[in-house]
């Protein structure tokens, strides 16, 4: 079994465009959580979202590259430049049997929509264009990079809701230790649209917190209300440990660890055991005790049941005196398919820079958050182990252990 490295991060999120940006986000405990005023023009219960600000499309493909790419695979594609710049990697030497794409994405929603309109308004299928059907696929972000890059290894998506780029970097991070692959692009993406979440909202999981947005996503409070919806691309350079070292490249971190586990049981509401077992499985991959945890990067999206389920399980795998705990989605919100991967990416963002993201908008705990060290105020941090979690509908957990390197 090869180490897997990772050497190379990219981020668009509603913190920020670059990792300078989100970076200061973090340490701020700055909110990127707003109004949008076409969701209460439209009768929803909830207006609140992510947003991204100042992106530009056009940054790094020009019109036709973007025929066939929804909002989301653009700026995954722009997540991967970055992250292919930091680990010092010429995207032409890309082009090799053994580089490959794993991406989570579970949905591409508002170019189906697109088409559908079209054809009502103009009752003609020809007028639909050759470019709707790929970026209506789910697949749509892998298959684009992979004409883009031309990676000739591995290619495909995961799909498995709110986990998936949890289970992208697991997979990736498998497909490399086993020696099949030696480096893979990997991450997550999600659409921010009303289109893609209007079901969501009628059945009333987001947070109708909107006289003040910035306070609406309330991890582990007792009194949160649901969930805001969010999105963007996180994308991640895997690589077998030995060749980065061999070439020189700059290590962030190891991927130690990765678990996964289902539910089996309800297809909305998690079982008390699921996340727990994915969180056992990967500290015994990792070969790691529970006391080797320094930080533990929790799923908590601001739902009752879910964030209470996460609290029993992080107690019950760490006990009474658990590692620090906050949940980055008090600042962006619920990343949906891309939360997995972005929350990998903001922990070695924070570790990196030696300091703890802060539990914004956490006032007062409930039963079992009470027993977790959530850490409310930016704190200062030497990170060595930190696990992250995800989890998502039909009870699906991914889990990864990171040692950061410095």
């Amino acid at each position: 079994m090869y180490q897997v490295a990772i050497t190379g991060v990219g981020i668009i999120s509603t913190l920020g465009n670059d990792k300078e940006a989100v970076t200061h986000a973090l340490f701020k405990g700055k909110s990127g959580i707003h109004i949008d005023p076409k969701r209460t023009e439209l009768g929803f219960r909830s207006p609140l979202t992510g947003m991204i600000k100042g992106f530009d499309p056009a940054r790094h493909l020009g019109k036709k590259q973007r025929k066939t790419m929804p909002d989301f695979a653009i700026q995954a594609h722009s997540a991967v430049m970055d992250a292919l710049a930091m680990a010092d990697i010429d995207p032409d030497t890309l082009r090799n049997e053994k580089t490959g794409l794993i991406f989570g994405c579970d949905s591409s929603c508002l170019a189906g929509v697109d088409q559908v309109d079209r054809l009502h308004r103009l009752q003609d299928t020809r007028s639909i264009g050759s470019g709707h059907i790929f970026r209506s696929m789910t697949s749509t972000i892998t298959m684009n990079l992979n004409t883009l890059l031309g990676t000739r290894g591995a290619c495909w998506t995961i799909s498995s809701a709110c986990s998936s780029g949890g289970h992208a970097i697991g997979q990736a991070a498998d497909l490399i230790a086993l020696g099949r692959q030696e480096t893979m692009i990997c991450g997550g993406a999600q659409e921010i649209n009303w289109q893609s979440i209007c079901s969501f909202d009628g059945l009333g999981a987001f947070s109708t917190m909107s006289r003040n947005p910035e306070k609406a996503s309330r991890p582990f409070d007792a009194g949160r209300d649901g969930l805001v919806p969010s999105g963007g691309a996180a994308a991640l350079i895997l690589e077998r440990y030995d060749s980065a070292k061999k070439r020189g490249a700059k290590i962030l971190a190891r991927v130690k660890g990765y678990g996964f586990s289902s539910d089996g049981k309800h297809i909305s509401v998690p079982s008390p055991d699921g996340l727990e077992r994915a969180m056992r499985g990967t500290l015994k991959q990792a070969g790691l005790t529970p006391s080797d945890i320094d930080y533990i990067c929790a799923h908590a999206t601001s739902t009752q049941a879910g964030d209470s389920v996460e609290a029993m399980s992080i107690s019950s795998v760490f006990g009474e005196k658990t590692p620090a705990v906050s949940s980055f989605k008090s600042m962006t919100g619920h990343e949906l398919w891309m939360s997995g991967s972005a929350q990998v990416v903001y922990s070695i963002l924070m570790a990196h820079n030696n300091f703890i993201a802060p539990n914004i908008n956490f006032e007062r705990p409930d039963q079992e958050s009470s027993r977790l060290d959530i850490v409310t105020e930016t704190r200062q941090a030497e990170l060595r182990h930190v696990l992250c979690n995800s989890a998502g509908f039909g009870g699906t957990n991914a889990c990864i252990v990171l040692e950061l390197n410095k």
